[in-house]
């Protein structure tokens, strides 16, 4: 049965009860094309008409990208202006500093800027997220010379050579770290004592695993298919094995630029999603999209490199072909874009478990500070998407550890491989 709450209710009574969490009298708006609130200063109107929201070249990026190519935006009065930047510190620092009023961008980034770790401090806000599934650990062709295929003969090459291994990851706080790591430790690998791990940029993982900069690495598609396609690489685990629907990009901003935009950061919301939903409404629209991101000024790849794992086409450069049914996916009827308070504390239980964090910090009160669900629901309003029944969820991961949200001090500190 879905989590969604599909039952019936009238959209009437849902937008009512929409305008009661945001506090506003209904009147009607032209802006919206649908009946909608007094949101701020007595306006719906987007304070902010322009918006310059960052990316980096990713498959991930799609849903912003097509809200401005598809023209979503303009249905909610605002121009998205996608900027392609260079890496992930970039991203923040340009975030901080306003240069950027928000970003497609990895969660961890966003709680750590928000916590003071992996960068300065400032308060930071999700306001949805972007998609889930989608990346991968690739490993070097060389390991594979040497009879590794898989998280177990990885360790056993490790454990008869231990800190000789270098692996990647694209930010410290970021979800591919917590990936790489989480994958390691479940395969009995320290990722902080028994290899090295460095920072990469995505777009640069390939080139720097070409020249033997690292034995593997962990980073959003395309990057993993073009290190198959290169012959360089191949696909250990997939990410949507360690955790199945796992949270990845989320839409970011500062808790400032919301305090001061909360009309723009509805409107800007509700077109990702608009764009998300027509990204995964057909094969079609998802080539359309590899089409476009695969332009010089977005993820400048060969369009067939994003393509076929956006269709969930995926051979894992070892002989096998299969077809995921946990592909990257934008939209899913809503499921993707919830920004659930449970995801955002998964992160930081791990930031505590890799000594990120050097104390247990209030996980609940830290997600409802940074997830936006004020600004989520009455963006989910105006475009029509449906809501979970709840802001936590559960799933059980590839060590077969289940997290739900309830308890997360005792989580953080439960795994037998940590900092």
């Amino acid at each position: 049965m879905s989590a969604f709450d599909d039952n019936g209710m009238t959209r009437r009574e849902f937008m009512r009860r929409t305008m009661m969490l945001s506090g506003a009298a209904m009147m009607g708006s032209a802006g919206l094309g649908v009946s909608s609130g007094a949101w701020a200063a007595g306006s719906d109107a987007p304070e902010k008409k322009e918006i310059r929201v960052g990316f980096i070249p990713l498959t991930d990026c799609s849903s912003v990208v097509m809200a401005a190519v598809q023209k979503f935006d303009e249905k909610y009065g605002i121009k998205i202006i996608p900027t392609k930047e260079a890496s992930w510190a970039s991203v923040r620092d340009k975030l901080v500093s306003g240069e950027l009023d928000a970003a497609h961008v990895l969660y961890g980034l966003v709680y750590g800027v928000h916590l003071g770790i992996g960068g300065p401090k400032k308060d930071m806000a999700v306001l949805m997220n972007l998609n889930h599934n989608g990346q991968a650990i690739t490993l070097a062709n060389k390991l594979k010379d040497q009879g590794v295929t898989d998280g177990a003969g990885l360790k056993k090459l490790i454990t008869a050579k231990p800190g000789e291994y270098t692996f990647a990851q694209t930010f410290p706080t970021g979800t591919h770290a917590m990936w790489l790591y989480y994958w390691l430790a479940a395969n009995d690998i320290n990722p902080l004592k028994d290899v090295k791990v460095i920072t990469v940029p995505p777009p640069q993982m390939v080139a720097n695993m070409r020249v033997g900069n690292m034995d593997g690495f962990c980073v959003g598609e395309p990057w993993n298919n073009r290190a198959i396609m290169d012959k360089i690489g191949f696909t250990a685990v997939t990410t949507q094995d360690i955790w199945t629907d796992h949270p990845e990009k989320v839409l970011g901003t500062t808790a400032d630029w919301v305090a001061k935009n909360p009309n723009s950061a509805r409107a800007l919301t509700a077109a990702i999603l608009d764009a998300g939903r027509w990204i995964d409404a057909s094969l079609v629209n998802r080539r359309t999209t590899a089409e476009t991101v695969a332009q010089k000024s977005y993820v400048n790849t060969d369009m067939d490199v994003i393509l076929e794992r956006m269709l969930g086409r995926y051979s894992n450069g070892l002989g096998k072909s299969w077809d995921d049914p946990n592909y990257m996916k934008f939209y899913n009827d809503g499921a993707v874009n919830f920004p659930y308070l449970s995801d955002g504390m998964w992160f930081l239980t791990q930031h505590r478990r890799w000594g990120l964090l050097d104390k247990d910090v209030d996980y609940l009160a830290v997600a409802k500070q940074i997830n936006r669900i004020d600004i989520y629901k009455q963006a989910a309003a105006a475009a029509k998407v449906s809501l979970p029944k709840s802001d936590m969820r559960s799933h059980k991961l590839i060590d077969g550890v289940v997290w739900d949200g309830k308890d997360p001090a005792k989580y953080a500190g439960s795994f037998k491989v940590k900092a």
